[in-house]
């Protein structure tokens, strides 16, 4: 496994301890473990880093220790790291962390601190009379993984490049009669043979009227001439995500058919011609949902243009229509999302045409193998 190095990490926690003085805390307890990882290179599914001014304190139980060791050996060494035991519950371990280094005001990411952990941690700091406040953040780490450094550059580039045979894998398991429960597994299995680590979400293969469901999951129908199916499938490889999906015509497609994946397979196009540094997420989304409004589609275009990829299959930034309660973010080289427009048609079916993206100092680079044109099988 792929991990960056002690240099990388380093650079990435001052970025995060630039923000303490604004938000006006001394310290920040991580607890998203995407976010752990991304600081730390502790990948696992317990932990919790606490990152302060001069250093980073991994919490963290005796299931990882032999690991973290190992890690703190190698040259992916997490920077200035104290690891402190769990000899009862995480709880117990962080307040002791925050009472031993003397912390008091503490920021605390909101969107994964459950009300039941907050609530503890505060009426146990009042009751052992520890002067500690937690302070509420939100996307601090999440803002400064949207532009990806160069090990994860060339991880996302890699993943989506091993897409190409999976694709392929994909086409040859298209067949009328086939169920769409047995494409979804020969997908599986060729992301299998292409060496991802995992499955980044349930593959999606939405045939006839199921692709009129943008999320439909692989059921027991059987594939029939006529058909459009709906193919979005991706992997995990060094803990990073790729996304693709493909919609193709099984036999004979209608002209009806051909339309509407003419008219998904532009708005990709607009979308794509859009996307360069100093541009706003919006503006792509607008790119594409201007083409599909143009002709007659608008309303049933009903998702986002596109979402980052990175260790999770759906970050920031997001590619959709302004939010008044969202601040829109503006391109810049390094961000790696989809583009992926669709046209959806209750009882008809559906178009869907996905690829990752990674915004250069002059445009964009497309790491998926393009689709062109609406294939037939």
């Amino acid at each position: 496994m792929r991990l960056p190095d002690t240099a990388t990490l380093s650079t990435r926690q001052a970025r995060i301890r630039e923000q303490f003085d604004t938000l006006n805390i001394d310290a920040l307890v991580i607890t998203s473990f995407p976010n752990i990882r991304y600081l730390a290179n502790h990948v696992g599914s317990a932990g919790i880093l606490v990152l302060t001014a001069e250093g980073a304190h991994l919490v963290v139980d005796f299931r990882y220790e032999s690991a973290v060791t190992a890690l703190q050996a190698s040259s992916s060494a997490c920077p200035s790291l104290r690891v402190w035991p769990v000899p009862a519950s995480y709880e117990e371990a962080l307040l002791r962390c925050l009472s031993e280094l003397g912390l008091g005001r503490v920021g605390l990411e909101a969107t994964n601190v459950t009300l039941a952990r907050y609530e503890w941690l505060v009426a146990n700091a009042t009751s052992r009379s520890l002067s500690i406040s937690f302070r509420s953040t939100s996307g601090l780490i999440e803002r400064a993984r949207m532009v990806k450094d160069a090990t994860e550059i060339a991880i996302l580039r890699e993943a989506a490049q091993r897409l190409d045979g999976v694709v392929d894998a994909a086409f040859k398991a298209i067949k009328g009669g086939v169920p769409e429960r047995e494409v979804a597994l020969q997908i599986e299995g060729a992301m299998r043979d292409a060496g991802y680590e995992r499955l980044a979400f349930d593959t999606i293969v939405a045939s006839g009227p199921n692709a009129a469901l943008p999320h439909h999951r692989a059921g027991e129908r059987m594939l029939a001439h006529g058909d459009l199916v709906v193919l979005d499938f991706g992997g995990v490889l060094d803990g990073y995500c790729c996304d693709i999906t493909r919609t193709v015509a099984v036999g004979q497609a209608s002209p009806r058919a051909r339309d509407l994946y003419d008219a998904v397979q532009a708005a990709h196009q607009a979308a794509l011609a859009a996307v360069r540094p100093g541009v706003q997420t919006t503006a792509v989304d607008a790119a594409a949902r201007g083409v599909l409004e143009a002709k007659g589609l608008g309303p049933n275009f009903g998702h986002g243009t596109g979402h980052g990829l990175g260790l999770d299959v759906h970050e920031d930034p997001r590619v959709g229509k302004p939010r008044q309660d969202v601040e829109p973010v503006t391109l810049e080289a390094g961000m790696v999302f989809t583009i992926e427009p669709g046209a959806y048609v209750a009882g008809f079916g559906g178009v869907r045409i996905e690829d990752d993206v990674l915004v250069t100092d002059t445009g964009c680079e497309l790491l998926t193998r393009p689709g062109r044109e609406l294939l037939i099988f």
